[in-house]
């Protein structure tokens, strides 16, 4: 599915894994050829658990199904009482602090070159007290935009590594989002507040999926929100198509909370199941928006460049922890039937890292530190394997903040945002160096947001500027 316009639009390939591609017409079949695995390499080091854990924010997680069919419910938490179809809806009311991650793909109808699927997203006052809800946050692309009042972010071709400076980097939807997020910025089509009667449902937001003129007629749209309300509520996501080029009425969308499902796709493997693993793609409410941590040694509150090399997993999930044993995933709170029993990704999660650096040894130190991308593994194997050439599959597109790295006249640097593109088994590229003389101490801050189109999980690694080449490993 990663192969072509086809793969990149659809490029969220955690939920795809396991899954077999649909049998190809029948064709004469070219005389077998030998498989040549690539080469690997493996670095000897420690990769030890990253400290911390995800905070108790709830996250609305909408991306199954990813590729929309027909018009429906999306995702509910609405109660299903009363309801047309109870069971479309998970009856989780929201307060205060929450987020919402949506991601969806429109492949057009079979019979129009010019279709538009439309999505909304509504929210109703549980009590019968009306609630204000307010924009902390958010940002919403699509992957290919002919209009230019709606944002767009296609696939492009990058370096593996680009600086963030006055001309915004990103590749893909999700990427731009999760960039536009991290750096604080709001996208000019989401409101910063609501004011939600009680007893109706309010449309906060209703946005196009078109596929008039793109080639191929794929289009995919993503969208985060951090939101605040001051008492509890209702949300649900809903797709329906308009007329023409126009919305649906909006008493279409009140009329679609009573309505079914839209379908769902791509079925998980069972939890605990042995074999191959579909992760399948999430549709439920999690329990974490946010990772913070503070990495320091055992009883210190620092830690010591001497534990360089040294690599955290990043997104780590069931049957890729890296040798470490941990499992980053999001717990889900309420999810449907057929759809992912975890958060495998931590699609929109933001990770917020301090490291406290401290040079305890008699010499000078340089480091650098790197987000990588290491075969995915479960058990130890001594350090981390990678590719000796990086494969063609884009494993991550998006942004990572820094500061704290070395800057001019040998002075920390202030916050500085580097785009990534990284691919299967690529190790580095760096982000920049710290350099410490002995007794000298500075401390990093890294932070991103886990972005759509991401295939879990990665490293943040710090190590020393010269170190010995990796030794060959034969393929596993």
């Amino acid at each position: 599915m990663r192969t072509g316009q086809l793969g990149l639009l659809l490029a969220g390939g955690l939920g795809l894994v396991g899954m077999s591609a649909p049998a190809a017409l029948a064709q004469p079949q070219p005389a077998p050829t030998t498989l040549v695995r690539p080469q690997t390499v493996l670095r000897p080091q420690a990769v030890v658990a990253l400290p911390g854990s995800l905070d108790a924010v709830p996250l609305i997680n909408d991306n199954n199904p990813e590729l929309i069919t027909g018009p429906g419910i999306l995702i509910s938490t609405f109660a299903g009482q009363g309801r047309g179809v109870p069971e479309a809806h998970l009856d989780v009311p929201l307060n205060g602090r929450f987020d919402l991650f949506s991601h969806h793909v429109y492949a057009g109808k079979p019979d129009t070159l010019d279709s538009t699927l439309w999505i909304a997203v509504l929210a109703q006052p549980r009590d019968t007290k009306p609630v204000s809800l307010r924009l902390l946050g958010g940002s919403t692309a699509l992957s290919q935009s002919l209009d230019p009042t709606q944002p767009g972010a296609p696939f492009l071709p990058l370096p593996a590594l680009m600086p963030q400076g006055s001309s915004p980097v990103y590749s893909g939807p999700g990427s731009r989002v999760a960039t536009e997020v991290l750096q604080r910025q709001r996208s000019g089509l989401i409101p910063d507040s609501w004011s939600l009667a009680a007893g109706s449902p309010t449309t906060l937001l209703v946005l196009p999926l078109p596929v008039r003129g793109l080639d191929p007629l794929l289009n995919g749209r993503n969208l985060q929100l951090r939101l605040q309300s001051d008492g509890p509520v209702d949300v649900a996501t809903l797709a329906a198509f308009g007329t023409g080029d126009l919305p649906p009425a909006p008493d279409t969308w009140a009329a679609l909370l009573n309505g079914p499902l839209s379908p769902k796709e791509h079925s998980p493997t069972p939890q605990g199941s042995k074999g191959p693993m579909v992760y399948s793609r999430v549709s439920g409410v999690q329990v974490g928006s946010t990772w913070r941590t503070r990495i320091s040694d055992p009883g210190k509150s620092w830690l010591s460049t001497s534990r360089a090399p040294i690599s955290w997993p990043i997104a780590s999930l069931e049957r890729g922890s890296l040798g470490t044993a941990q499992v980053q995933t999001a717990e889900l709170r309420s999810f449907y039937p057929g759809t992912a029993w975890a958060a495998h990704g931590n699609y929109g999660v933001e990770y917020d890292i301090a490291l406290p650096l401290k040079n305890d040894t008699r010499q000078p130190q340089q480091l650098q530190l790197a987000l990588e991308n290491p075969l995915k593994v479960d058990q130890p194997i001594g350090g981390l394997r990678f590719n000796s050439q990086p494969a063609k599959s884009v494993m991550f597109r998006g942004t990572v903040e820094v500061s704290g790295l070395d800057g001019d006249n040998a002075r920390p640097s202030g916050r500085q945002g580097f785009h990534l593109v990284l691919r299967a088994g690529q190790q580095g590229p760096s982000l920049g160096t710290v350099t410490l003389a002995p007794g000298q101490g500075r401390e990093l801050r890294v932070r991103l947001i886990y972005p759509a189109d991401a295939t879990p999980p990665q490293v943040l690694s710090l190590l020393p500027v010269k170190q010995s080449e990796p030794s060959p490993a034969a393929a596993p």
